[in-house]
């Protein structure tokens, strides 16, 4: 019989596609991991009825409210993970916070560099007993966790170049219509803050280096977009489609980012490789379950990069799942990150990524921003 553990009261504010995501890691964590607590899922807030009545259904939430306000007031909600677009972050989780409730956050951290702070700050203020996490998720895949292990240990010696892109194209065409993802008064920034902060997040946790300056570009292609629901109405794009910017990280290493929703072809495919004095790791989450390793210290009859399958139980978070080279997918990162921040507040420890954490990498999202607006021009991060 396996031991009873108490529960630890989840609310999810939001029910689209995060929403799924978020509610896949809460429901599968506890029947795979031997968690110390276990993640009850109470309460899903939405604002029609009828739609965050039937996701409750579907994905099994205990209860629904229509008004965010309603998992703060609640004293029997522990947790409040925030789904929701950038722009409603920071009134949700600093609340929570004050009610002195767990908070995990999507990314990025919040639209503007003054709310990241404010959320920061909220989070910082809150005492030992209660934390705050930022969703990066990509973190938890088994892969990138491996690739982080190695370059730690000093597999591939000394960092010095990290090539990070993350590439979409699901705006390629100039017909698509005009999402919320596309309006800044929503989204904070267009590819810069969707998938750039992810590709910051991964490269300096694989490196254990910040990135402290930065050049950057950014560019909307397309202008005009049609309006939901009409054939005629067209509406303005108000972020970026397409970033790229230089970095220099605070250990040395130098590096080329991109974040791009108009690369055709390209699906999903955030992308990491970091060139080191004894070899490199390249990855991408197009490969979610290998990595790849060169040697630079082998024969050079032997050299060449090494598909690695991170399948085995040793590596990160596997001897939970399946036998060796059965294979994950994207919503195992989900429950690796319920299970990583139950365990965290379990101990009453302080779970990683932190709202910390998430303003560093604001920071860097608003450097590119203004040297974007200036021309390009060298701009310090911190």
């Amino acid at each position: 019989m396996p031991r009873p553990v108490p529960p630890l009261r989840i609310a999810l504010i939001g029910h689209g596609f995060m929403g799924a995501a978020h509610s896949q890691g809460w429901r599968v964590a506890h029947r795979f991991f031997d968690l110390s607590v276990r993640p009850e899922m109470t309460l899903l807030v939405g604002r029609h009825a009828e739609r965050v009545e039937a996701a409750a259904s579907r994905w099994g939430w205990a209860e629904t409210a229509t008004d965010w306000r309603t998992a703060i007031e609640r004293e029997d909600i522990d947790v409040v993970d925030i789904v929701t677009p950038g722009g409603s972050h920071a009134e949700i989780a600093i609340a929570a916070l004050e009610a002195g409730k767990h908070v995990l956050c999507e990314k990025p951290l919040a639209n503007t560099l003054e709310e990241a702070a404010a959320m920061a700050e909220a989070a910082e203020r809150t005492g030992a007993d209660v934390f705050a996490m930022i969703g990066f998720t990509y973190r938890r895949v088994p892969a990138a966790a491996f690739a982080r292990d190695l370059v730690r240990s000093g597999a591939v010696g000394e960092v010095r170049q990290v090539r990070a892109s993350y590439l979409q194209d699901w705006l390629y065409d100039a017909d698509a219509p005009l999402t919320w993802r596309l309006q800044q008064e929503h989204a904070g920034s267009g590819a810069l803050g969707d998938l750039g902060a992810h590709a910051v997040d991964l490269s300096q946790f694989i490196t254990g280096q910040a990135v402290a300056g930065v050049s950057g570009i950014l560019t909307t292609f397309v202008g005009e977009r049609p309006l939901p629901g009409s054939a005629s109405e067209r509406g303005r794009v108000s972020v970026d489609d397409a970033a790229l910017f230089t970095a220099r990280f605070d250990g040395g290493a130098i590096g080329s980012f991109e974040a791009t929703r108009m690369a055709t072809g390209r699906k999903n495919s955030l992308r990491i490789e970091v060139s080191g004095s004894l070899g490199a790791i390249a990855f991408d989450l197009e490969d979610y379950n290998t990595l790849g390793f060169y040697d630079a210290t082998a024969p050079g009859t032997r050299q060449g990069f090494t598909d690695i399958m991170v399948t085995e139980p040793e590596h990160p978070y596997m001897s939970a799942w399946w036998p060796t080279g059965h294979a994950l997918g994207y919503e195992h990162g989900f429950v690796h990150q319920a299970r990583d921040f139950v365990e965290a507040v379990a101990g009453g420890l302080q779970p990683e990524p932190s709202f910390a954490d998430g303003y560093q990498v604001q920071r860097v999202l608003d450097g590119v921003q203004r040297s974007a607006e200036h021309g390009s021009t060298w701009t310090a991060t911190g």
